[in-house]
């Protein structure tokens, strides 16, 4: 297929670009930053700088390219995280969620582009009553912490836009990223000991490696039928398992503990919801519909074996159009 990936530029985005230049497939790829699109032109693929907001520029390299399928991965995340001003932190990411994918969307219906597959997330979004596992027919959190309510507002516009506007509409739920370039500010935070156990840490996270995200993604663009799919690894756990367990996977100091009441003064009700109540996610459903396997299926094995940097690969060149 002739791919067209969005915002092609980050940790989702530059392995789904190796990914599907292995796979036979011809990419052109879209980042705001000429720094990323030198890079990703040495993957030998066209990568064109265009701001996922612009939308006569989207639409144009949409159209001009003339895809077959449209990969919608555009995210940004500016400065330190600030879970006290969630949606501040998230306001252009929220805005390529909901106008970014609308232009995609359009761009898609003037250029005939059917096969459409845009990023979501699975975790704090989830709700936080009954079973700690999640599947997609569970739906969303109806009732966000007010600091992420622009946040879930925004992934909700993808899950229902993306589906009705094709019959092969497919939104991604990733779980928590780990792997290069996706969990290095996580890992400082543990080996300096900022990223505590609040409470009973009974809050239970789903985790994917960055590769196998975009070893999804690929399998969506193959075998995916419209809908949502949980993309995460198979063992969902809580805090209070996984956070000792990676500190010492990178020798750090086992993560201090920190009370409920502490918590909610220091870091705020997001940090203590999705430390103390938040669901995991199953990806039965990926792995049945989209015949695909994580490579890391727990995050026992993957902090321990796929943080650090790849190997470098050879340069691979797309196809000729």
């Amino acid at each position: 297929m002739r791919v067209f990936v969005a915002g092609a530029g980050g940790v989702i985005g530059r392995p789904l670009v190796r990914q599907l230049i292995d796979a036979g497939h011809d990419v052109t790829a879209t980042t705001r930053s000429p720094e990323k699109a030198d890079a990703l032109r040495r993957l030998g693929v066209d990568a064109l700088v265009v701001d996922g907001l612009d939308a006569a520029g989207l639409t144009r390299a949409v159209v001009e390219s003339a895809p077959d399928a449209i990969v919608h991965q555009m995210t940004v995340l500016a400065g330190k995280p600030d879970l006290r001003r969630f949606d501040r932190w998230f306001a252009t990411t929220n805005a390529l969620r909901t106008m970014g994918t609308d232009i995609l969307l359009a761009a898609a219906q003037e250029a005939e582009v059917e096969r459409f597959v845009a990023q979501s997330y699975t975790g704090w979004t989830n709700p936080r009553t009954g079973g700690m596992v999640k599947t997609e027919a569970d739906g969303l959190d109806p009732e966000p912490v007010r600091a992420q309510r622009e946040s879930l507002a925004a992934i909700r516009h993808v899950e229902e836009t993306v589906p009705a506007a094709s019959p092969t509409g497919i939104v991604l739920r990733y779980g928590n990223f780990y792997g290069p370039g996706a969990s290095d500010s996580l890992v400082e935070l543990i080996r300096k000991r900022r990223f505590p156990v609040i409470g009973d840490g009974a809050g239970v996270w789903s985790w994917i490696h960055v590769d196998d995200a975009a070893a999804a993604a690929v399998a969506a663009l193959e075998r995916g039928s419209g809908g949502a799919y949980n993309v995460t690894d198979d063992e969902p756990a809580p805090v209070s398992e996984w956070l000792p367990y990676l500190a010492e996977a990178v020798g750090a100091k086992a993560p201090m503990r920190v009370p409920t009441w502490v918590a909610r003064l220091v870091a705020g009700p997001v940090a203590v919801r999705w430390m103390t109540e938040g669901r995991g996610s199953s990806n039965a459903k990926a792995k049945r519909e989209l015949e695909w396997r994580p490579r890391w299926p727990s995050w026992r094995e993957g902090f321990r074996e796929g943080l650090a940097i790849p190997a470098p690969r050879p340069v691979a060149r797309a196809r000729a159009r």
